[in-house]
């Protein structure tokens, strides 16, 4: 392979191919490939292979044909890309329960009717939510938006009451 990235000079080859090796591994890694020296290895073993086919026949500069390669490999790679690992489901912690316990004494210290708009406003999932908080905003009399405004500061108040419950515990 050295004598035809450079031939009769196998310093300059060898400069050839760690240059090659290294701009596939960047392209690799651009593209968001998480094993891009494994697959930069991959490219070199499979112009390998095809050497001895192509060695009197190829007409041009070889690392051409190195990113050629290359670009067949990320398209496999995308291709089986495998999913990504689960996310390890997180072990209850004192630091938890910690947020529970100042989240339960916030609730309790808030006005009843924050506490009730924040458990109401936050109870439900996707479409359920919009309905509920549409029914909600009815029985109050309120807009939507005037709902949400009113969501958001109780909130505010809340984490602010839990910062500070976390701080003192």
């Amino acid at each position: 392979m050295l004598e035809w990235l450079a031939p009769r000079d196998r310093d300059a080859a060898g400069l050839k191919y760690e240059v090659i090796r290294k701009n596939i591994t960047r392209n690799f890694a651009r593209h968001g490939c998480t094993i891009a020296e494994e697959l930069a290895d991959e490219v070199i073993n499979r112009v390998a292979e095809r050497l001895p086919e192509i060695l009197d026949t190829y007409v041009g500069d070889p690392a051409l044909y190195f990113y050629g390669v290359a670009n067949k490999v990320l398209l496999e790679y995308v291709r089986r890309k495998p999913d990504p690992l689960p996310v390890p489901f997180p072990q209850p912690s004192e630091n938890i329960e910690r947020i529970h316990a100042c989240l339960e004494e916030c609730l309790e210290r808030i006005p009843t009717e924050h506490r009730d708009l924040i458990t109401e406003y936050f109870q439900e999932d996707k479409r359920a939510k919009i309905e509920s908080r549409k029914h909600f905003a009815r029985r109050l009399g309120i807009g939507l938006n005037t709902l949400r405004t009113r969501a958001y500061r109780a909130k505010l108040e809340l984490r602010e009451c839990v910062e500070k419950c976390l701080k003192r515990k």
